[in-house]
């Protein structure tokens, strides 16, 4: 039988429910084949310590399933097929104890994804969180370190906008099959990534986003990294079962301090207080994981304000990102004066607007 019959077995039993990685292996080894596996009667599959139940669901599944046409459909999704036993599964998620069977992978994923950080954080981030993601990730990117994200709102999508414009490689871990982006919005984003990227998933084609498979997706998601950053998070943040994940895989996990009274830094901050890593920028990331910065590529442009107007604005926003009501509370200017100056400032590359009308200082490669 050739590999590519044989894959089309790992795909099928991809789909069915219970048979993870280790029931795989074990019925591997008992019939010879996946195949043979597939083709066993009801008999001999409860002959390998099987439960009646899960034999009983895996045939109905079986009788489903048209393997060819699953083919077909990846070949047309331009998805491959990685069983783990296959030399381009990522060796770094083989090192976790619950690593799956088979990751359905659209794009490509290359060697230098083995040097990665994950970063998540709150689908409701502040202008603050977007700022910082901005910029860590920004500086992860240019030292070729790959981002790893989950394509949600908030922190998992800046991060993946930062680490591309930064023109650095990241990967997507999907909670769902990969011919179904979620959240829909984020469609877009997704066909970015696979300009420089990958899109990745343990779930067939046509998978829905369960509430279940998040959690699920999340040990991936710290599974293929060295460590796991959490930019902003509340309390109950899924963002923390990834941190979680990231202590059992012995990963590290790093976290950037917020304020006191802000409920999106309540994750962060007692994530340090329990021992993470404090992060104020990627240098500290860089550090603790060992990797050598790229020397002088990664640093504040020259800013040459054109008026004093200008010079007040960037004295307003030097420190951190402001609402455009705070920065005319705090310079005495009229709202149509700092817009106009703000609308010329972001053309020329020295602010940029972060959203909802808060400007930040822009960070740019010289």
């Amino acid at each position: 039988m050739s590999a590519s019959d044989d894959l089309k077995y790992w795909v099928g039993f991809a789909r069915a429910p219970g048979i993870g990685r280790l029931r795989l292996a074990r019925l591997k080894e008992k019939f010879g084949s996946l195949c043979n596996a597939w083709n066993a009667s009801r008999s001999d599959l409860l002959q390998t310590g099987l439960d009646e139940k899960l034999v009983d669901g895996f045939i109905r599944v079986r009788g489903s399933i048209a393997l060819d046409s699953e083919m077909e459909a990846l070949e047309r999704y331009h998805i491959k097929a990685l069983p783990y036993l296959s030399p381009e599964y990522p060796s770094l998620l083989k090192e976790i104890t619950d690593f799956p069977a088979v990751l359905f992978v659209r794009g490509e994923l290359k060697p230098e994804d083995e040097t990665s950080i994950a970063v998540v954080g709150t689908r409701r981030a502040t202008s603050y969180g977007r700022q910082v993601t901005d910029e860590i990730v920004t500086g992860l990117a240019i030292n070729r370190v790959t981002i790893v994200s989950g394509l949600a709102k908030g922190i998992d999508t800046a991060a993946h906008r930062a680490a591309m414009a930064a023109q650095g490689r990241t990967l997507s871990i999907f909670a769902s099959g990969l011919d179904l982006v979620y959240p829909p919005e984020n469609v877009k984003l997704a066909r970015d990534i696979l300009d420089n990227g990958a899109l990745i998933s343990e779930y067939p084609l046509g998978t829905k986003p369960k509430a279940e498979h998040f959690p699920q997706r999340n040990r991936i998601l710290s599974g293929l990294s060295r460590g796991v950053l959490v930019v902003e998070a509340g309390e109950t943040s899924g963002a923390l079962i990834t941190a979680d994940f990231a202590l059992q895989q012995d990963r590290e996990v790093f976290a950037v301090p917020g304020s006191i009274f802000s409920a999106m830094s309540k994750g962060p901050n007692r994530l340090i207080q329990e021992g993470a890593k404090l992060v104020r920028n990627h240098i500290d990331i860089l550090e603790e994981l060992n990797l050598s910065e790229v020397v002088n590529q990664y640093q504040m442009q020259a800013v040459n304000a054109a008026s004093e107007t200008e010079s007040v604005i960037i004295k307003c926003i030097s420190d951190g990102p402001a609402h455009i009501d705070q920065i005319c509370r705090a310079t005495g200017l009229t709202v149509a004066t700092v817009q106009s100056n703000l609308a010329v400032m972001e053309l020329n590359g020295i602010v940029k607007h972060i959203g909802n009308l808060n400007y930040a200082m822009n960070k740019s490669l010289v």
